[in-house]
């Protein structure tokens, strides 16, 4: 959905995948330079990695790890079960790629929530109004799930230089004063502007209901340079992540 060759068009974000993985598709692997977001659609998964930190997130729950400096992870569900996600990159400032490793379970039932003529908010990162998530980020990204009822809508001013993106759980929805269709499985981008200033985002549902997720943070405009598992910002230090990898420094 979102890939490496997008990287500047999505700035901060860097890839987003939707996976239905079955246990030991994503064995032991390592980062470097970025934090990981992985939201649960169905099942659970298990979490294991080399800074000691162990969690389990449901359905509807999220874990937000920092790779910074390095990392080595693993993320499973249960034996013989199938679990759907959604994992998102989000790039690291260049004096934040060396951070130390960090990991946080996200479960709904734990974060501010907010319902309100038929809208129902929850938010897993940054803040909505007077309601402000507990969760640490290196770089300031809002990460939302949203469920908007038939007559209900979501209305939140952004930063007009956000880069921000829906992407559609279920049901199906509509965007701004276009009413722009975005349906279950889609993933839509919103306008941004290089100018400063406010922008009003408002979306409703097409149809009986909609739920999806919001996410929005400031682009860095650095450079950004590729290397499998590792987002850095020269290949000099790509190349050096490999090495700190072989060598067993993560």
């Amino acid at each position: 959905m979102i890939d490496a060759p997008d990287a500047a068009f999505a700035d901060p974000f860097v890839l987003m995948a939707e996976d239905w993985s079955q246990p030991g598709l994503f064995g032991l692997h390592p980062h470097r330079g970025i934090e990981t977001v992985t939201f649960v659609i169905e099942g659970s998964i298990e979490h294991r990695d080399s800074a000691g930190y162990e969690g389990v997130i449901h359905a509807g729950d999220a874990q937000w790890m920092t790779a910074g400096r390095g990392i080595q992870h693993e993320e499973n569900p249960p034996a013989g079960t199938i679990a759907h996600t959604l994992q998102l990159w989000v790039n690291l400032p260049a004096t934040e790629k060396m951070a130390v490793p960090r990991y946080q379970d996200l479960v709904a039932s734990a974060l501010p929530v907010r319902s309100e003529d038929g809208v129902e908010i929850r938010v897993f990162s940054g803040a909505y109004g007077d309601m402000i998530s507990p969760t640490l980020n290196h770089l300031p990204v809002a990460m939302f799930e949203v469920r908007v009822e038939n007559g209900g809508a979501f209305r939140r001013l952004f930063a007009a230089t956000d880069n921000a993106f829906v992407y559609v759980l279920e049901g199906a929805v509509e965007i701004g004063p276009a009413c722009d269709l975005l349906e279950a499985s889609q993933l839509g981008w919103l306008t941004r502007s290089e100018e400063p200033g406010s922008s009003e985002l408002t979306i409703s549902a097409r149809g009986a209901a909609g739920r999806f997720l919001l996410f929005a943070g400031q682009p860095l405009r650095e450079p950004i340079a590729f290397g499998g598992p590792f987002v850095m910002n020269t290949q000099a230090e790509i190349q050096q992540a490999f090495a700190d990898y072989r060598a067993g420094r993560f």
